[in-house]
């Protein structure tokens, strides 16, 4: 029996998760050409976000461990560009708390929900919500060389908190109304009284 190997969609998932660190210095960093070498990486690790998805349908190559692995590394390059943006001054603090927390908090939800084996599709929110981030960070980075640049960026930034908030609402309703009915029922215990939950 030939053993499984990782596949192209996977190897592109794990390319977006190496390059998470190389962003972070590069946008930390202070050297010339910085905004065109940040920009550069985010928009590569982005593009890796939509052909890694693409190969692995096109290919029938979908696996648990590329399931796994691509919302992590969507989170990771997300939260690790905003979490820069505020550290460079050119994000409110308070409003990237608010996206990042909202990322988890969904992953949190998902992974409930696939506990009970339910999928919750994504909705039109997420989809419009992924593509103002890529466009926020992007004109944020560039901001702090190009500065006109800086207040579409903020605009932008408002566009992803009204749609994160929305998103993370209309997610929550799909969640309770797959998963409420079996999350209120009690779990069994053992002879111990102690409940077999994990």
């Amino acid at each position: 029996m030939t053993k499984p190997r990782i596949n192209i969609a996977t190897y592109l998932t794990l390319f977006r998760i190496f390059l998470v660190p190389i962003l972070v210095v590069v946008m930390l960093t202070r050297f010339e050409g910085k905004v065109w070498l940040g920009v550069g990486i985010f928009w590569l690790a982005s593009i890796t976000d939509f052909f890694d998805g693409y190969i692995a349908r096109k290919r029938r190559e979908v696996t648990s461990l590329g399931k796994l692995l691509d919302p992590v590394a969507d989170k990771l390059l997300v939260s690790a560009a905003f979490i820069s943006l505020v550290e460079m001054r050119l994000a409110p603090a308070w409003m990237v708390v608010i996206i990042v927390g909202r990322e988890f908090a969904v992953s949190g939800l998902r992974q409930v929900a696939l506990a009970y084996d339910i999928v919750i599709p994504a909705s039109i929110l997420g989809k419009f919500k992924m593509i103002s981030q890529v466009i926020a960070i992007s004109l944020l980075i560039l901001g702090e060389e190009f500065h006109f640049l800086w207040v579409p960026g903020i605009v932008f930034l408002w566009i992803v908190l009204v749609l994160a908030i929305g998103s993370s609402i209309d997610y929550f309703m799909k969640f309770w109304r797959k998963t409420g009915d079996v999350l209120l029922i009690p779990q069994e215990s053992d002879e111990t009284g102690e409940s077999n939950e994990t």
